[in-house]
């Protein structure tokens, strides 16, 4: 459809570009439904177009989900933020700095655990998913040493979420996945998303894409397992269908639609029913800066890359890039706006997306005063 909105303008310049193929976004605002469209091709060989509706790797966006899975735990009593995590995961690193590991650190990526490549973290759609304990379990048993005092300060890790997808096994007695399925997509009515491509899904599944002339294809190439780097399109590679090992960090699947109705909890002032999910106490604590590090500056599951000093309004993000996919989710509080942005390409420039986003609903914020409220 054709939109003044410059965000949505520029997506559908994008996509006509293939940066991405396809992309399918949607943007939050006070008051207002959410508006959600697709550009461009889900698939190039079918010509299938992306929508709303087209199904898309998480990856990492993933964490936003796990984080709000802990919060939700902790406001049920089912354990406490600043609770050690050697209580619930006996695996754990027990050395001093371990023993002192506590649940906020990890959601804070201020444990001092290491982040191991998970480029290879990835299995066949057909073939089943390994067991998250013994996953866990191998990769903390290769990465035990602690790389700094716990929130010393904020370093991104990957593993820490899978450890985080333990806790909420041990506090709630559920799997990982069926706790999420029951207590958070369900509740906000996320009928598309999963953790696998349910049959209902599967046809809407968007073909990932990776550029052929890239300096890292090679590598790639040789870290991804067999049968995924599918075949050549022109300048691209096609990846067969394949779902994350290690659910907790970046295992969902999903539309743009229901990220949209995820986003729309986490951003506060606006009406929603959520009280089933999280309370305004709950959603506020998530996004209360808590540890910095060199390149982050992190809440609980969102952060804010401090080399973004050319934006000029204060937001919380989380990012979901791999194989063929790359997404962001990101709330600006201030100016009550939520953009999800979700393509089938393993990077594209998301980054002008979202300044065109904020540039317009800070233009209509300024050209249209609002009206004044009586106070309560």
């Amino acid at each position: 459809m054709s939109t003044p909105d410059p965000g949505f303008k520029l997506a559908a310049e994008l996509s006509a570009r293939q940066h991405p193929p396809g992309l399918s976004i949607a943007v939050l605002a006070e008051s207002e439904s959410a508006r959600c469209d697709g550009f461009g091709l889900a698939d190039i060989e079918k010509r299938q177009p992306a929508s709303p509706e087209t199904v898309y790797l998480w990856f990492s966006m993933t964490k936003l989900v796990t984080a709000t899975a802990i919060v939700q735990l902790a406001e049920r009593g089912a354990l406490e933020l600043d609770d050690p995590i050697g209580g619930f995961v006996s695996e754990f690193p027990s050395g001093d700095r371990g023993r002192r590991v506590t649940i906020r650190h990890l959601l804070s990526h201020s444990a001092g655990l290491a982040n191991p490549i998970p480029v290879g973290w990835v299995r066949p759609a057909e073939t089943p998913t390994a067991d998250l304990h013994e996953f866990t379990s191998r990769l903390l048993a290769k990465h035990s040493r602690l790389r700094s005092e716990p929130g010393e300060r904020a370093s991104y890790s990957n593993l820490g979420y899978l450890v985080l997808g333990e806790v909420i096994e041990a506090a709630s007695g559920r799997p990982y996945t069926d706790y999420v399925r029951a207590n958070i997509l369900s509740p906000l009515g996320m009928t598309s998303t999963d953790f696998v491509y349910r049959n209902d899904m599967a046809p809407r599944a968007a073909t990932g894409y990776h550029p052929r002339f890239n300096v890292m294809t090679p590598l790639l190439r040789r870290m991804v397992p067999a049968g995924i780097f599918d075949h050549r399109i022109g300048r691209l590679w096609a990846f067969s269908r394949f779902c994350v090992q290690g659910a907790p960090y970046g295992g969902l699947v999903g539309t743009v639609h229901d990220a949209a109705r995820f986003l729309r909890l986490h951003l506060a002032g606006i009406d929603f029913p959520s009280s089933s999910v999280l309370s305004p106490e709950g959603i506020a604590a998530m996004q209360l800066p808590t540890a910095r590090g060199r390149k982050l500056d992190v809440a609980l599951g969102w952060f804010h890359r401090r080399a973004d000093k050319d934006i000029g309004s204060r937001y919380w993000e989380h990012l979901g890039g791999g194989a063929g996919f790359f997404n962001t989710m990101r709330i600006y509080p201030e100016l009550k706006l939520g953009l999800v942005a979700m393509g089938n390409l393993t990077s594209w420039d998301y980054r002008t997306l979202a300044r065109a986003v904020v540039d317009q609903a800070s233009s209509q914020g300024k050209s249209q005063p609002r009206a004044a409220r009586t106070p309560q």
